[in-house]
This record gives C-alpha cells, structure tokens and sequence, in this order.
C-alpha cells in the first residue's frame, strides 16, 4: 500500500489545533488518556476470546508497554489489544463522529476551559491529547487476527498519512515525538508517579524497561528489568474501610475521563441470592453532551472482573444517566449478550438495587449536605425530574427530591414540597404552580395577583422539562398540584363571588357573545387584583408557555378556544356595566370586547391577534379620553 496523505475533518482541525495552541495545564494527562485507549483495546480483544480463542494468536499475556527512548526523544504506548484495520485507522484518528461536535469546541475555546483538557478525554478523542506534548505522532497498529499491519502518521498540520506497515504481533504503538517542553515525559520517575497517580487500577499491567545499578565484586554493574508500575487491584473488590478518599477519586477519573473529583461515592456488596458489587458515583459537573440523544451512558458491566459492556444502559434508568460507575457480578454468563441482558433476572435485581440505593443516597445528601445537594441539583435537577414521567412507581420518592424557587423563596434560595406542605394555609387544598422562562418573568405575572396578596405560596416551573413531568406527578402526598394559569380557581368568599356574578352578570353575556368566534367562556376572575384580564385554559389544556415553545421548534399545535377571565374589581367594569344598562347593543362593548381580548394575549405572553387594528382602536380610545 504507498503511502497516501488525508486531510482531517475540519472538526478534527480545529479541535487539533486548540489542543496544540490553547490548552496549557495538566498536560500530563496526555499519558492517562493513551494508556486508557489501550486499555479499552485490551478490553476489546479479550471479550472477543471469551467466544473465540483462536482471535488472540496464541498470547493472552495482556500488557501495556511505554519505551520512553532519550536518543530518539520519543516516548512509545504500545498494546497488544485489538488493533486497527486502514478503515478503521483512518475512521478512529481522523474523525469525529460525534453529536454536539460543534458545542464541545465552543466549550473549548471559552476562557471557563481552556486551561481543562479533560474534556477532550470526556468527548472520547482522548487520543488528541497527545499533540499537547509531541509535534508528531506515528501509530502503527495491526488488527487482531489480520496479517497487514498499518502506519498513520500527522504532525498535527492539518492532514495524515497512512500506509502499509510491519508489525510482527496484534496490537497498537502510538509514538509520541516530543516537543522540547514534552522531554520530562521521558524521565522514568516522572512516567511512574503519573502512572500511580492515574492509571493505578487499569486492570492490564502496564510496564516499563527500568535501569538500575548494583554493585557486585567492587564493581558498579547497570542492569536493565521490566518493571510493572500500576497495582492492578480492583479496586470495587476492596473493602471501604481500605480504600482511601483519594484512591476513589482516581478511579472516578479513569473510568469517567473527567478531570474534577467526584460529588459522591456509593461503594457497596450485596449479598444473599443474589452476589454483586456495585462502585458508583455522582459527579459534581454535568457532561456537556448529556442532553444529547446518543449520549452513552449506564455503569460498565463486568463479569468476575472482565469487562463485557462499557456503557449497560439496563443497568440504570434514563433519569439516573448522569452516574457513572461500575457493578460486577459472578451469577452473569461471560458472553452474556445485550439481547440476553433484556430479559435477565439477574439485570433487573441490580438495577432496581442501584435505583434504590441512587434515590437513598440522594435523599441523605439533601437532608445531612444541603450545599453539596445543591450543586447536585444546580446540574443534574432536570435530568432527575425526568422520573416523575418515567418511573411511576418512585414519583412521589424522586417528587421529595425536587427544589424549587417560589414567590415566597427569596434571592438564591429555594424550597421543596415538603416544606411547601408545611406552610400550606389551613383551608388550602391544593399545590400551586406556575411555569414559565425565568424567575424574574414569573414574578411579575398577573396571574399570580390573588396568590400574593392572600400569602399563598406559588411554586415557579422554569425548566424545558417541567410542562411534561408536572402533570405527571398530580399530586403529592393527597394534595394535587395546581397549575395557576388553567381552570377555575377561587380564593375568595363564594358568597362574594355570586354577589359579583349577578352584578356583572349581563354584561358578561355581551362580551361573550362578541367573542363567540374567539373564547369558550367569559367569566369571572378569582385569581386577578390588579390586572383587567387573562386567559386561562381548562385543566388539561396544553400550557401556553409550552405552546409557544412547541410552535418555536416549528411543532404543529392545535387551536383551541380559551376562556377569558375578567377582574371584577377593576374600575374598567364598573363603567362598561354603566354602558351595558344605558346600551346594551352599543359598539363601544363589542370594541372594549375586543380589545380585552387582546390585552389578554399580551398578558398570557402572546401577541394580540391583529396588531395593527389593535393599536388603532387603543388609539381611538386614548384620544376620546382627552376630550
């Protein structure tokens, strides 16, 4: 095969040429990342043999080697996992296949990251980190049970070469060719103490060629031996009590390629029926691609310490996605399938347990650690509201776990429905909320006029999420959740109410007749003070908030007819009512009529439905006022 010259994908540019140019700090973890990727391949290949032996060639000794060479300053990772066919070279080193590629390298170039190349480790190309301390970088891989073996190489300008190479065993050698600032990496003690202090618990031994000297007969002899530097202890095998804070932290670092420590670690063996150990954590930052449809998540399953799955989405629900971990069981077969997973009973007594003891841990931190619990929240609340649609059976459990901001909650601080039950009034029946894009929007609404002045707390919804898990939930603890911007809500005396009713009573048949064509109803208000009017919708009316989120991402919504709601109180009605009882034909209402109901729509957050005839009949009535 000659050798041919490839130009990167432009993502695969520009990303190369922040990591060259950009990111300064923790260079070091250049080595975690290359060592990690040939662990992965070891992984790989060794889950291949369990159903097919004859794929590791007569040597199921798995290593990982590094030669660092001061003649030829070159620092070499080599594996004898899987290996790379061309095609796959060419798809692994020179591509991005990836959703949000474009996001990850905004973040990147943001001040916030640039001195955090963790997340290049974190987007999975962990591979490029190597560019942080080598001008060049030639691998030579050769796939497992292939005779061809192929070179690719770049100097991070933009294009690659591939080629045919010699190779006499599977497995991959990446060479670094080190910048003048990436010599340090070739020096033994400095390559030993990153290997312990990141890719301690990589379950391959990871070796090294260490010269010492000895003497012997008065004479000082130099003698070269392989070394293994990494402990190779499972970790999630040790008891708790032997494994320190720091230990757990490092081990949350390799297997979830972030570079900040942990928020919680949940570290437990279950025993009885059913044998297993589970390592998990919750992480004090939110992966940036998490929202994103094909991000992989779930603990990695192993069976008697061999990894069979990376990411076992069956193992955890989809609101729970932001743990990361591990669990091992010894009642799992070896070539244990996805399909098999499906329906394993096993499978489901270890997610049901992870579920539990995730939703109990959380539980505790927010009772016993309220700062740590809120920065929990802050990143993963919406992912765990998620739940209330999904997971009947635990939606009042996840419910307790919820923080909100209210009209009573002030500044930064937040309250949650237990709290909310706890300062209910003692006629007060239900749980009021109210969903919308901001905090400071929500306080100002009109809907909210009643709520204030009787003192009752309104709960404040402004995540995407929210519209759709709301709902779910109902109620909480017998007492049902209530959205303020739908059905029919009275806070007053309904002696009060029916005494209004049959005052405004005509006049409410007029507006409601010249508004057939546009409302259901038109009725009194019990939830406005101040304001002249709103519309509502019935109960289980979609929200108009998420109605206009709907129609932004271009989603078809059916109209419906809503109910106008007026405030009684207003002097505006006083003087209609007057108008009504000389004319109750006259134009005047049926413009007023109109012109209320697009008030309304500004009101609810819409915009009036004709604007230009709206603000000539606004006019016409301002100028009548100053005459």
């Amino acid at each position: 095969m000659a050798q041919e010259t490839v130009q990167f994908r432009a993502e695969v540019s520009r990303l190369l040429d922040l990591v060259v140019n950009s990111l300064y700090s923790h260079k070091e973890i250049f080595l975690r990342e290359l060592v990690s990727n040939a662990s992965d391949a070891i992984d790989k290949l060794r889950y291949l043999s369990l159903t097919d032996s004859g794929i590791l060639e007569g040597d199921g000794n798995f290593r990982i080697k590094l030669v660092p060479d001061a003649g030829n300053n070159t620092l070499t990772v080599s594996d004898n996992g899987i290996g790379m066919t061309k095609e796959e070279t060419v798809q692994a080193l020179g591509t991005i296949a990836h959703s949000g590629t474009k996001e990850f390298l905004n973040r990147l170039k943001s001040e916030e990251v640039k001195n955090n190349p963790e997340l290049i480790g974190q987007f999975g190309v962990g591979f490029y980190a190597a560019f942080m301390v080598a001008d060049k970088v030639t691998v030579i891989t050769r796939k497992a049970g292939e005779k061809d073996a192929v070179k690719w190489e770049s100097s991070a300008d933009g294009t690659f070469t591939v080629e045919a190479a010699e190779k006499e065993s599977r497995g991959t050698d990446v060479i670094l060719h080190l910048k003048d600032e990436g010599k340090e990496y070739l020096d033994e003690y400095q390559i030993r103490n990153i290997i312990k202090k990141y890719s301690d618990y990589i379950e391959y031994p990871v070796v090294m060629d260490i010269t010492d000297e000895e003497e012997k007969d008065g004479k000082t002899e130099t003698r070269v031996k392989e070394e293994t530097l990494n402990s190779m202890k499972a970790i999630w095998l040790k008891d708790k009590a032997d494994v320190t804070e720091e230990e757990y932290k490092e081990f949350y670092k390799h297997i979830s390629h972030d570079f900040t420590d942990p928020l919680k670690t949940i570290h437990y063996r279950a025993e009885g029926t059913a044998e297993f150990t589970v390592l998990l954590y919750i992480p004090s930052k939110a992966p940036f691609d998490i929202l994103y449809k094909d991000f992989k998540f779930g603990p990695a399953l192993y069976v008697k310490k061999v990894q069979i799955m990376e990411h076992c989405e069956q193992l955890i629900p989809l609101y729970l996605r932001f743990v990361k971990g591990m669990a091992d069981s010894s009642d799992l077969p070896l070539n244990v399938s996805r399909e098999i997973l499906q329906n394993n009973r096993m499978i489901d007594v270890i997610r049901k347990n992870i579920t539990k003891k995730v939703l109990d841990t959380l539980r505790e931190m927010k009772t016993n650690e309220a700062e740590s619990y809120a920065v929990f929240y802050k990143e993963f609340g919406k992912i765990l509201k998620e739940g209330l649609h999904y997971e009947f059976t635990k939606k009042e459990e996840i419910a307790a776990l919820l923080m909100f901001r209210s009209s009573n909650t002030e500044g930064e601080g937040f309250t949650d429905l237990e709290k909310y039950l706890e300062s209910m009034k003692p006629d007060q029946e239900e749980i009021y909320y109210i969903t919308g894009g901001n905090i400071a929007e929500l306080k100002k609404s009109p809907y909210l006029e009643s709520f204030t002045e009787k003192g009752i707390e309104v709960l404040f919804m402004t995540d995407e999420v929210d519209e759709i898990v709301i709902p779910s939930l109902g109620e909480y603890k017998g007492k049902k959740l209530r959205s303020v911007v739908k059905g029919d809500i009275s806070l007053d005396d309904k002696s009060k109410t029916e005494e209004q009713k049959k005052e405004l009573g005509g006049l409410l048949d007029t507006v409601k007749d010249a508004l057939k064509d546009k409302v259901k109803d038109v009725r009194l208000s019990g939830r406005l003070k101040n304001t002249v009017c709103c519309l509502v919708g019935d109960d289980n009316d979609i929200d108009p908030h998420m109605a206009r989120m709907m129609e932004a991402m271009g989603q078809f919504i059916p109209k419906s007819k809503k109910i106008l709601e007026i405030n009684p109180e207003h002097p505006l009605f006083a003087e209609m009512k007057k108008l009504h009882e000389t004319d109750a034909k006259s134009s005047v209402i049926k413009d007023y009529a109109d012109i209320l109901f697009n008030l309304a729509l500004i009101v609810e957050g819409s915009a009036p439905e004709n604007p230009s005839l709206f603000a000539g009949k606004t006019a016409e009535l301002m100028i009548k006022g100053m005459r």
